[in-house]
């Protein structure tokens, strides 16, 4: 059995997670998995009404109970600055030292891809995955403001990045690259500008490529790979880059295959409850309004059964997302007039079918 605990969140988060539930529920079945849901009623609405925010007892529930949990979205500006939603997400992250930030970007339809036809006239086959760095750089809130709200403020974030946090990512990225069959892994940075932090992780690159003589390899700046995945994105498989960068490169690689809505995220250290998201955020204008694209969420769904050792699991969610696309069945940010529990429902028939 499987043990699964839900964080619906807020905005459309609850809308989505019901979604992939279902989804896994159903792909479950059909594959002889069992799961064990529990839902956990971490979110705004908890924040306001009790104060807390991710509270012990449930982050050792979250722990040391569950083989993975399902997260849809945090934020809400009834919380102005955030606070319980970066308890949230950045606390699991931090707390339960989810070093790996996993974003796949894989075109799943030719027409999600907002980029013109290549020259040769063959169909775009983006399909790559960036292994952001998940725990250190400016996200651990080292820093401060001197004269705040004067005109002689002085604020200051530090990018904080250490031996051991860099090569840890740097070595997943290159063994996933040698798992997959990956020839080559690109190493994206701003060296040049922050010869300190980022030279760091050009000599950790160097000293763990070295043990990969087989595996090509490239370090890259932000700003031309940025430019180089807009020209050529096929020619890219395994990005590693730092916490900061990796927000960015995988938000871009997210919209070459279709936008936040197919874009799904593993936090991950191995031997330890993996935490799965869509990465679109709560959306709470889209709140109850019934057009949310749950299909990140089942594609978070699938990584999350893939992390779990349902292979079987984890193919049947992304070829029903992959068949959704294929006939037309999308909510409106991909063109389509399906609500979010009309292609839910699209997509658990598709399973249940087989």
């Amino acid at each position: 059995m499987t043990r699964v605990a839900l964080i619906g969140g807020d905005g459309v988060g609850p809308e989505v997670v019901a979604v992939a539930r279902r989804a896994l529920e159903v792909a479950g079945e059909q594959a002889g998995v069992e799961y064990a849901f529990e839902s956990f009623p971490l979110g705004a609405e908890h924040y306001l009404e009790t104060g807390q925010t991710l509270p012990d007892d449930a982050f050792r529930r979250l722990k040391s109970e569950f083989d993975a949990i399902l997260l849809g979205a945090v934020g809400d500006p009834r919380v102005e600055d955030d606070s319980h939603a970066l308890d949230i997400l950045l606390g699991l992250r931090f707390r339960l030292d989810l070093y790996i930030n996993f974003r796949p970007a894989r075109l799943l339809h030719p027409d999600l891809c907002p980029l013109r036809p290549r020259p040769d006239g063959a169909e775009r086959a983006i399909d790559l995955v960036v292994f952001r760095e998940n725990t250190e750089g400016p996200y651990v809130g080292m820093g401060g403001s001197f004269k705040r709200d004067t005109r002689d403020e002085v604020s200051i974030n530090e990018d904080v990045n250490t031996y051991r946090g860099v090569k840890r990512i740097v070595q997943a990225a290159f063994d996933f690259a040698v798992e997959r069959g990956h020839k080559r892994v690109t190493m994206c940075d701003k060296a040049n500008a922050m010869p300190h932090a980022h030279g760091l992780w050009r000599r950790v690159f160097a000293e763990v490529a070295a043990d990969y003589p087989f595996i090509e390899t490239e370090a890259e700046y932000v700003d031309a790979l940025m430019m180089k995945l807009v020209q050529y994105p096929e020619r890219y498989r395994v990005i590693v880059t730092s916490n900061l960068l990796g927000d960015i490169v995988s938000d871009l690689t997210a919209a070459l295959v279709g936008g936040l809505g197919v874009a799904a995220s593993a936090n991950l250290h191995a031997g330890r409850v993996g935490m799965f998201e869509p990465v679109h955020g709560s959306a709470p204008d889209l709140a109850d309004t019934g057009t949310a694209n749950p299909m990140a969420a089942v594609l978070a769904a699938a990584l999350l059964a893939e992390y779990t050792g349902d292979l079987a699991v984890a193919r049947a969610l992304e070829s029903a997302v992959v068949d959704a696309l294929a006939e037309g069945v999308r909510t409106p940010d991909l063109g389509g007039v399906g609500s979010t529990a009309s292609v839910g429902d699209w997509i658990c028939d598709r399973l249940q079918a087989g």
